[in-house]
């Protein structure tokens, strides 16, 4: 069996970078489904290593080969110009398949950050996910092909999305706090508010806090880094609103949405978009809901889940009965 070091240095190998060079490596903690390394060389060069479970692994239906949906963010967030890891290798060796990217400076966001810091921070993240929203697709729905092919329209891409995720909850019997049939029949009287979508966008849909970079090497806070984009498609960019406020709502986050705005993001909340921006909610929170079963999450988590996050999918699925009972 291949160790991580032999493995870091095979991955090296492949991408031209002399495996001698390699010096320290580390697990990086935090993720969910991938393992996750830090590999750093002798003159200082860092790297983030990305290896997937094995494909017998239990998953939900969407997250095969979430590297290449990785890989394309990446490739996105250059061409927007955002601060995010640039790819520098993805394939296969003999250990298995991985994605080697160049590491962001910074830590994730916390509650360390002063009153001060937070608003202009906000603000810059706000222009950084706008120019993200930029960058088109060639059809909706994920990259990584494990739902099917990329659809034509968004309600096509979407409504299989939250297909398979109802599909995943019936079949590990996740415990959702209202059944999932029940939660189909009220998500789909929605469904013509995602006809309003017309432009395939670059959505992270990952965007919590733990996944955003704050450094402060040179002084004044900035964004360091917008990374994990494994859960990344082609959509509706209100979609990345639901994570940017996780368990919360996106416009109560005055500085984010002007700085939003003012790099041409479009936010506007009426009735289709609250009823988008509701269907986005139920379907993290769906996912967030089952994929504690195959993670065999322990105890606490799924104690918090049932105590703090379903309570916001009865949230999204009453809001979504009142919009469309009008």
């Amino acid at each position: 069996m291949v160790d991580s070091w032999e493995r870091a240095r095979n991955v090296l190998a492949a991408a031209k970078i002399p495996p001698g060079h390699l010096a320290h490596l580390r697990p990086l903690l935090g993720g969910t489904y991938n393992t996750v390394e830090e590999l750093r060389l002798t003159d200082g060069t860092r790297y983030v290593l990305k290896i997937p479970p094995a494909q017998t692994t239990p998953g939900l239906r969407h997250e095969r080969e979430l590297l290449v949906s990785e890989a394309e963010f990446c490739d996105g967030a250059a061409k927007a110009d955002v601060t995010a890891p640039h790819v520098v290798a993805v394939g296969g060796h003999p250990g298995g398949r991985h994605l080697l990217m160049t590491a962001c400076p910074g830590d994730p966001w916390d509650d360390s950050l002063t009153a001060a810091e937070r608003p202009p921070l906000r603000r810059e993240l706000g222009r950084q996910v706008a120019r993200l929203h930029r960058i088109t697709g060639p059809g909706f729905g994920y990259p990584s092909g494990a739902l099917g092919p990329l659809a034509g329209d968004w309600r096509t891409a979407f409504t299989a999305m939250l297909d398979a995720v109802l599909d995943d909850a019936r079949e590990y019997r996740a415990r959702l706090p209202r059944p999932a049939d029940e939660v189909a029949r009220t998500v789909r009287a929605a469904f013509p508010a995602l006809d309003e979508v017309a432009v395939p966008c670059l959505v992270h849909f990952d965007l919590w806090q733990g996944n955003i970079l704050v450094d402060r090497s040179t002084g004044a806070a900035r964004i360091g880094g917008l990374i994990d984009g494994e859960r990344m498609f082609w959509g509706d960019p209100l979609a990345d609103f639901v994570s940017l406020a996780l368990l919360g709502d996106i416009r109560k986050d005055e500085d984010f949405l002007a700085g939003y705005r003012e790099a041409g993001g479009r936010a506007v909340f009426d009735t289709p978009a609250r009823l988008r921006l509701a269907l986005y909610r139920s379907y993290l929170y769906l996912i967030m809901h089952t994929e504690t079963v195959p993670r065999a999450t322990g105890e606490e988590h799924d104690g918090w889940i049932q105590t703090v996050v379903a309570p916001e999918l009865l949230l999204a699925l009453d809001e979504i009965r009142e919009l469309t009972a009008r």
